[in-house]
């Protein structure tokens, strides 16, 4: 039997919040409807999502923990299953499975973790399963946390073979400015070894708003699209974003090798 195309998708804690760092169902519906879509196209879809923390901050409100990663812990394992459940209710309204693999960086150490995670990947998705991935912020080391998901999702898809690697933001890809600026252009193709850091802003982020900036982001297109997997960083709130993506219109910014 053929073994069916594979991309990997990331979806970031912006684009599945509003401006009051709440969770948006319509944007999650709207994901799981596109992966819905290309399922029936043969094509498999690996989700790495963010969100948890974000969502255990909305049950939770301000906790009494001082310490930062303590608690991102307790954000993190409270909003974890309440992502699932969100996920596992809409895959359910399409017909579809979904499944959740948490990860360490360790995990992707050659040897017996490593083997254990292309196992786990590999039997669900040959059972028609979307893998949902995430970092298991609860037991995860600082010395052994990814930077961001974007470096997780890089991982994955090469660990799974992808042949794209779709990392989902609030912006429509990479600007020569600030992306607001009237004089900015989007660019939508960059070499690899194109110097398009000098473009990059630094933003401010609060607590629970995701780790990874354009900068990360741009590292991790780039290294990925050197292992001959087409990278691209492009608006998750935009309508079938990773539809016009897989039929090959000028969506969102291209790395390639």
């Amino acid at each position: 039997m053929d073994k069916k195309r594979r991309i990997v998708v990331k979806v970031g804690t912006n684009v599945m919040t509003n401006k009051d760092n709440r969770i948006l169902g319509p944007i999650l519906k709207s994901l799981v409807r596109q992966i819905a879509t290309l399922y029936e196209e043969d094509i498999m879809v690996v989700l790495v999502s963010s969100g948890s923390a974000i969502a255990g901050k909305e049950i939770l409100g301000q906790i009494s923990i001082e310490d930062a990663s303590k608690r991102r812990q307790v954000y993190s394992s409270v909003g974890q299953p309440r992502m699932m459940r969100h996920y596992y209710s809409i895959f359910h309204d399409y017909g579809m499975r979904c499944a959740q693999v948490l990860a360490t960086k360790r995990d992707f150490s050659p040897g017996i973790h490593r083997e254990n995670m292309i196992n786990c990947y590999e039997s669900l998705l040959s059972e028609g399963i979307i893998p949902i991935a995430n970092e298991d912020d609860a037991v995860s080391v600082t010395m052994s946390m990814f930077s961001d998901n974007d470096e997780l999702a890089s991982l994955v898809a090469e660990l799974i073979g992808a042949e794209k690697l779709i990392i989902l933001s609030d912006t429509d890809g990479l600007y020569t400015g600030h992306p607001e600026h009237d004089d900015s252009e989007k660019l939508n193709k960059v070499q690899i070894d194109e110097n398009v850091e000098k473009y990059v802003q630094q933003s401010e982020k609060g607590e629970g708003e995701g780790r990874g900036g354009m900068e990360s982001k741009i590292k991790i297109a780039k290294g990925t699209a050197a292992k001959n997997i087409d990278t691209y960083i492009a608006n998750g709130k935009r309508e079938d974003v990773i539809l016009d993506i897989m039929a090959g219109k000028p969506v969102g910014t291209k790395f390639t090798s």
